[in-house]
């Protein structure tokens, strides 16, 4: 029997799965050391939360305690894709030896199946293999093969998220298709990144809690446009900008300062007009953005659209025209876009 002191305390850890990465980190430390003393505590706030990131922090304290109570919870994670699966697939991993009844032999029916499925996500599918690599059954090499990268390198789960991403099933974490980005975006087809920003875009504006991390993503993949000199998603920075309630991250206002049109000065002039004095900082980019474009696409005031903005936005023109243009060093057709 679990003395009350020492439920409280799991109690207590347990709600610190869902904190800060430190308290996180701490609070899985403490919750291996106490093992199957957790189980019951674990087991009963997966079934009473549907967060995905709760429910998959709690399969990673589960994973190195290795108890049989946790297998129900696992198989029901695998089910669900994303980084659930994936954390469920260690914790069957770790099931796999269990002699307490049909322990093992679920979670290896579990981890084949889901290895083996084609409509599995890849990252699932070598998160299975993976847990699989104890028994007489290694299906690694297959599934690194099926997602198009050599697991021996250690970059077949990168490779993995990425085509995920690419197909439509996007991870639960945007910080892991950020690094699977940064090792890509140098040298993915102009296409793909582009129809990732889609997708992003719609992971934002689902009402979800890390709406400003999937959008810190997506500026990364502009400002990776950007230095390619490409414009295949220049619509969604000018979108963006244009309905832009708060200040973005810098990535937006770099990649549109480097490859914004005179398409692009009527949504700053917009992002200027509705920002408050106080967001100084924003202004200013918004600022320098705007006479970068001017310059480099030999705006001036008797223009159209300079007229339009002047209509619409009088203080924001007067405020913009301010600041004299840089001077251009190239000339306007002198860099390729694609």
């Amino acid at each position: 029997m679990i003395k009350a002191s020492a439920s409280a305390e799991i109690r207590k850890l347990v709600a610190s799965l869902t904190g800060d990465a430190v308290s996180r980190d701490a609070a899985l430390a403490r919750l291996a050391v106490i093992g199957a003393r957790a189980v019951p505590h674990l087991t009963a706030a997966y079934g009473g939360t549907a967060d995905r990131k709760a429910r998959a922090a709690i399969l990673r304290a589960l994973e190195p305690i290795g108890d049989p109570r946790a297998l129900p919870i696992a198989r029901d994670g695998l089910t669900h894709g994303g980084d659930l699966a994936v954390a469920a697939a260690a914790v069957l991993g770790g099931l796999l030896k269990s002699s307490y009844g049909a322990t093992g032999a679920d979670a290896l029916d579990s981890l084949m199946t889901a290895a083996l499925g084609e409509r599995v996500e890849r990252r699932v599918r070598l998160a299975a293999a993976e847990a699989l690599r104890a028994t007489d059954v290694d299906l690694r090499g297959k599934l690194a093969a099926d997602a198009g990268d050599d697991s021996g390198n250690g970059t077949g789960e990168a490779a993995a998220i990425w085509k995920d991403a690419l197909d439509g099933r996007m991870p639960d974490d945007p910080a892991v298709l950020r690094r699977a980005l940064d090792a890509r975006a140098g040298t993915a087809p102009l296409n793909d990144l582009r129809n990732l920003i889609d997708r992003i875009r719609t992971c934002e504006t689902s009402a979800r809690p890390d709406s400003d991390a999937w959008r810190a993503v997506r500026g990364a993949i502009h400002q990776a446009l950007a230095l390619r000199g490409s414009r295949v998603a220049l619509y969604d920075l000018r979108e963006t900008i244009e309905a832009a309630a708060a200040p973005l991250p810098a990535s937006f206002v770099a990649a549109v300062q480097a490859l914004g049109d005179e398409s692009c000065l009527q949504a700053i002039a917009a992002a200027f007009a509705n920002a408050p004095s106080e967001q100084e900082r924003w202004r200013h980019q918004l600022g320098a953005a705007f006479t970068a474009i001017a310059a480099r696409e030999r705006i001036t005031a008797r223009h159209a659209v300079m007229k339009r903005i002047s209509a619409r936005w009088p203080d924001a023109a007067n405020t913009l025209s301010r600041t004299r243009p840089p001077r251009p060093t190239a000339s306007r057709t002198s860099r390729t876009y694609r």
